[in-house]
């Protein structure tokens, strides 16, 4: 084992996971802890700052448990974007109808802001063009706005902070009020070409008491992800994790963020794919999804974040896209399926579920004499946003739709939406891909995956397949892990940057090529105007019933 180690941590939308990682990218032991999540209304999910950090807390100590402290040299974090809320002495302060201060996060997937994203949307302000036009409700100042208008006397005029939740962890870690660049200009609205908060946006939309005390409640100092946080690790923290006062702590990341940072290192020695950072997308595929991929220039497109400059490596500009359903629309689809409960007897957990379902498909695809397994679905198209499109369209009250039904209830009936679906997700990014390339970006030459789907072999190659360019899938399967902890080398100064960082410590990744038989391509070029054509209907639909 490496005498260089460092500790990632990563808090998911369900869980807290905690890393031990060798200086050179190996993970060498992982921690995973559930944390509660309260759904007390419709939209609303809630959760817990005490809960989730006690769970950091008990995951760091096991995986540190299995080397001498002294070995330990830098730890990062990375969460999701989601809202903490504290008092002016630093106890949760309640997001909650329920008023339980227990309840003090308002979860990155809650839409209880729907019509405060709309009123900030209606300001048109010049802040909007780096959100592709339009905030999104599962950003921070929505959140804000509704906590203000709804919850005015039991916890706004309470408050101490606002926390972005990487943010939060970092603070717990170490005591000190510092914030990520990252967090502040992706789900805050900061300006980070301007390097400040805007007086004028805050003022626009209604929060201008955020700019009181020089921006205290929101934060005053704002640092690039990885940079070291003044005094390390606190003493409390330290006995709490097990680990050695005052070892380096960087400035946090979201958690799709860290993920892409290791994607983004990761490559193939032996193959011709541009390792350029700028030529690749990096796929991040969980509960929801997320594509990110990094730019020298600004580029701006229609209905994907960003650009957002210095968000995961400084100088370089994010364009971040996503699906705000992925991997709990195809768990959802299954277990809603009148044949779930026979194959749930029969194999045991939806993972081995969909690794039947994929040789299920195959053998319908032999049995029928097709060229591709693709073509099982010439009748059945999906549009996949059952929980509003986030990109390139930016509308989160698009419903999902799936045309070519019937009353078969078999297992081949499942297997069938169930592919159709996955094509649907994989439109869905070539969707992103287009837009991205109409808006004057420069071609991705690969897209890396990492996340619960990029397990499934079949939606690989759909993706590869449907967005005609290879697919890297890395060795090292923990990516977010791992770059939580290239941000801790960084800040230990292991590495002289997280570009240096990411791609010492990104490793290798496996190539999956496209089908790029004409055959192939003709089909999803059809099926692709398909999908586009089923939005245009679902609006047209709208307006009908709207008018």
């Amino acid at each position: 084992m490496s005498e260089l180690n460092l500790i990632g941590v990563d808090v998911g939308t369900g869980s807290v996971r905690a890393a031990l990682v060798s200086s050179s990218g190996k993970v060498l032991k992982t921690c995973v802890k559930s944390t509660q999540t309260w759904n007390p209304l419709p939209n609303h999910y809630e959760q817990s700052s005490d809960n989730i950090w006690n769970a950091v807390c008990v995951c760091v100590r096991n995986v540190a448990s299995i080397c001498p402290k002294e070995h330990i040299k830098g730890i990062g974090f990375d969460a999701t974007c989601s809202l903490v809320v504290l008092d002016k002495n630093g106890n949760p302060l309640t997001v909650s109808t329920s008023g339980s201060e227990e309840q003090n996060i308002i979860l990155w997937m809650d839409h209880r802001a729907q019509s405060e994203t709309n009123f900030i949307n209606s300001t048109k302000h010049e802040l909007l063009n780096y959100v592709g036009g339009t905030v999104s409700l599962e950003m921070e100042c929505p959140k804000l706005l509704w906590l203000k208008k709804n919850m005015f006397q039991q916890t706004w005029i309470k408050a101490g902070a606002f926390y972005d939740l990487p943010d939060f962890l970092t603070y717990k870690a170490t005591g000190n009020i510092s914030r990520s660049i990252c967090s502040a200009v992706c789900k805050w609205n900061y300006d980070a070409v301007k390097a400040s908060w805007s007086d004028d946006f805050l003022n626009e939309i209604g929060l201008s008491d955020l700019a009181e005390d020089n921006f205290r409640l929101i934060g005053q100092k704002l640092n690039s992800p990885g940079h070291p946080i003044a005094g390390g690790l606190s003493p409390e923290a330290a006995t709490a994790m097990g680990l050695l006062p005052k070892i380096a702590v960087a400035t946090s990341m979201i958690d799709a963020h860290a993920g892409a940072l290791a994607l983004l290192g990761a490559r193939n020695p032996n193959s011709k794919i541009s390792e350029s950072l700028t030529s690749k997308m990096a796929i991040i595929c969980g509960t929801s999804t997320c594509h990110m991929s990094l730019t020298e220039a600004p580029i701006m497109a229609p209905g994907i974040w960003g650009p957002y400059k210095n968000a995961i490596i400084p100088n370089l500009y994010l364009n971040e896209a996503g699906q705000s359903a992925t991997g709990i629309l195809m768990d959802f689809v299954l277990q809603t399926h009148p044949s779930y409960g026979q194959l749930l007897e029969q194999h045991g957990s939806n993972g081995n579920i969909y690794a039947f379902l994929n040789e299920f498909l195959v053998d319908l695809k032999l049995q029928r004499g097709l060229t591709s397994v693709h073509k099982l679905t010439t009748s059945l198209h999906v549009w996949p946003d059952f929980h509003g499109n986030r990109s390139p369209l930016a509308d989160p009250t698009l419903k999902g739709m799936i045309s070519g039904l019937t009353m078969t209830k078999d297992v081949q009936n499942l297997a069938l939406i169930y592919l159709a679906l996955m094509q649907a997700l994989a439109y869905g990014t070539r969707h992103i891909l287009d837009v991205l390339a109409r808006s004057g970006r420069e071609p991705i030459r690969s897209i890396l995956l990492c996340g619960g789907l990029s397990k499934n072999g079949l939606f690989v190659q759909t993706h590869a397949d449907i967005c005609s360019i290879p697919v890297l899938l890395p060795h090292e399967t923990e990516a977010v892990l791992l770059g939580s902890a290239m941000m801790g080398a960084c800040a230990a100064s292991v590495y002289a940057d997280l570009k240096t960082a990411a791609i010492e410590m990104g490793g290798t990744a496996e190539v999956v090529k496209p089908d790029m038989s004409d055959g192939n391509r003709d089909y999803h070029e059809r099926k692709y105007r398909v999908f586009l054509k089923m939005v245009d209907d679902q609006q047209s639909y709208e307006k009908i019933m709207t008018n």
